[in-house]
């Protein structure tokens, strides 16, 4: 079992920029595919970006590319999600997950461990 808190979510206005980190504790994630998911009140959580294990490939949802990367420090055990252009509707708690391999899937149930989730509140 692997323990995710994510950090670094807050109220930004438009067009403005967050960084999130998930910080990863009780087994090494150096070896899984990691990945970012979002869900907003009423709408049910939402593929946002994934990453390999090697940092070598990444996937992105259709909505956020181009302004958000994924990224992994593997030897901090340590996920990040750059968020710049920020709009209303990336308003939602961004959770961090574990994948089941090593590849950059977009599924929920590709997902295994799940952090508590941080608040991003992006104003108009």
């Amino acid at each position: 079992q692997v323990q995710l808190v994510e950090s670094g979510g807050g109220l930004v206005q438009a067009g403005g920029s967050l960084r999130l980190s998930c910080a990863a504790s009780g087994r090494t994630i150096r070896t899984y595919t990691m990945g970012w998911f979002r869900q907003a009140p009423g709408k049910e959580r939402e593929f946002v970006a994934a990453i390999t294990w090697s940092g070598g490939s990444t996937t992105y949802a259709d909505s956020v590319k181009g302004r958000f990367t994924i990224s992994r420090d593997n030897a901090k055990n340590t996920i990040y999600l750059q968020m710049s252009s920020l709009k209303p509707e990336d308003t939602a708690v961004y959770y961090c997950a574990v994948g089941r391999g090593v590849y950059a899937v977009t599924g929920i149930h590709d997902y295994t461990d799940w952090g508590q989730g941080t608040q991003v509140t992006v104003s108009s």
